[in-house]
């Protein structure tokens, strides 16, 4: 089916809540797959943090709402160091882009900030963050990690991230910027007001901007089908991509691992599931 909807979706690997809003994009791509077309757009959420301690505190609210896991030792100064900036991790994610590998490589910053304790603020550790992607020709990533070219395509998505409406500015950012995350839903093909999702992303409100542009709900895979087509999925994204509800997800999925047909990966605060 063509496309008929177009979200841009404002987000920084580091930002918690944009790890907490990874079940409403897995809702929104189980639900409707080929009929949304995603621009993901890097929107800087902090170029020097100062202040790691503040993070921390958003992250575990993140991961109150959302039910998303995180290790939170990594900015606590327990064990390692904080991310200092992040900016490169963005600029990472533009270069990646260049093999249209944007939204595969974001997801593994993601985890590595909020999962794995790595501090994603240097051309080494981006580098090596970057091994699992499938596909991703790492000698010509490791360029344009460097490249000039990168770096104006990041400098377009802060400016694009900046010219937002005055409501959609995160109140306090120095320098204005958007909310993060924040989804921009319109229709395919029409430029004009958008309708946003910013914030604390709820599935169901996503969903529903999406449908409110047009798209049109398809059946929802099943648990094993989810982490199938995903790879590596929290509870609180197989609940989402599935529609079911919390309880049956978990027993689902302890089933399935039961009978070596998912792996369960533990991890504070939860799981990771993978296929087996």
């Amino acid at each position: 089916m063509a496309e008929v909807a177009k979200v841009i979706y404002y987000t920084d690997p580091g930002c918690p809540w944009s790890w907490a809003a990874e079940p409403a994009l897995r809702r929104l791509q189980s639900e409707f797959a080929d009929q949304v077309a995603i621009t993901y757009v890097l929107g800087g959420m902090a170029q020097e943090i100062t202040d790691p301690g503040h993070v921390l505190l958003e992250a575990l609210d993140a991961a109150a709402v959302s039910g998303m896991p995180i290790d939170p030792r990594g900015w606590g100064g327990r064990e390692g160091r904080a991310p200092r900036s992040t900016y490169p991790a963005c600029l990472a994610v533009k270069a990646a882009a260049e093999q249209g590998l944007d939204a595969a490589y974001l997801r593994v910053l993601l985890e590595g900030f909020w999962l794995r304790r790595a501090p994603l603020d240097s051309p080494d550790a981006l580098l090596d963050a970057a091994r699992p992607v499938p596909g991703l020709d790492h000698a010509r990533f490791a360029i344009d990690l460097r490249s000039s070219a990168i770096a104006e395509a990041f400098g377009a998505d802060l400016e694009r991230a900046r010219a937002v409406p005055a409501e959609q500015i995160a109140p306090g950012a120095q320098p204005a910027r958007v909310v993060l995350p924040a989804f921009a839903v319109g229709p395919a093909g029409v430029d004009g007001p958008a309708r946003w999702v910013a914030g604390r992303v709820a599935p169901e409100a996503l969903r529903d901007a999406v449908v409110a542009a047009g798209a049109e709900p398809r059946p929802l895979p099943s648990v094993q089908e989810a982490v199938r087509r995903f790879g590596t999925m929290a509870t609180a994204e197989v609940v989402a991509a599935t529609g079911l509800p919390w309880p049956r997800v978990v027993q689902q999925l302890w089933s399935l691992a039961t009978d070596f047909r998912l792996r369960a990966e533990r991890v504070p605060g939860g799981e990771i599931w993978h296929p087996a």
